[in-house]
């Protein structure tokens, strides 16, 4: 019998075997390698990982199988990302009426047709309902003093004392 296996164990076979074993080794060393570098990219306890990942095979699995689904830079472009949607839906607002979404110079709500702003006479601009002056043309708005002291809700505006009051009727910055 160790005649026959004197014979099969060649050195092309030993040579064989040796460079089966390498690759083996180096291909465990590997995994490991790819499973703490895996890990801690996606925000893992990353040494945790790599004791797992010492028990040959189904340690890389086990990682594979429960490891996080995005790198941690993915989650931070993703969180960036929604913090931009969020960012540019707050440029819209709602109708008070029915909660529609709004763009900010839109006189009418298109959902239920609530008046949301004036609009100037002079140049069409939307106006705030608040506002007693047009800021794009500087045509004072007719009927909106009246309007203003029927108001019950808000509080109360301070009066610019006339002393103060510029060349163009407005206040001063300060």
């Amino acid at each position: 019998m160790s005649d026959i296996l004197s014979q099969l164990w060649t050195p092309e076979l030993q040579m064989a075997v040796t460079v089966c074993i390498v690759m083996l080794v180096a291909v465990y060393v590997l995994s490991i390698i790819w499973v703490v570098r895996d890990a801690y990219q996606r925000g893992t306890v990353w040494y945790i990982w790599a004791i797992v990942a010492l028990v040959p095979i189904l340690g890389v699995i086990a990682y594979c199988l429960l490891r996080p689904p995005l790198l941690q830079i993915d989650r931070d472009e993703q969180e960036l990302e929604v913090a931009l949607k969020q960012r540019q839906l707050m440029q819209y607002g709602e109708c008070a009426n029915c909660g529609y979404p709004v763009e900010a110079d839109y006189v009418l709500c298109p959902n239920c047709h609530q008046r949301l702003k004036n609009q100037c006479q002079k140049c069409g601009h939307a106006l705030d309902p608040s506002w007693t002056v047009c800021p794009y043309c500087a045509t004072p708005l007719p009927g909106v003093g009246a309007r203003r002291s029927g108001r019950t809700t808000g509080a109360p505006r301070q009066a610019v004392p006339q002393a103060n009051v510029g060349a163009h009727g407005q206040a001063p910055r300060q």
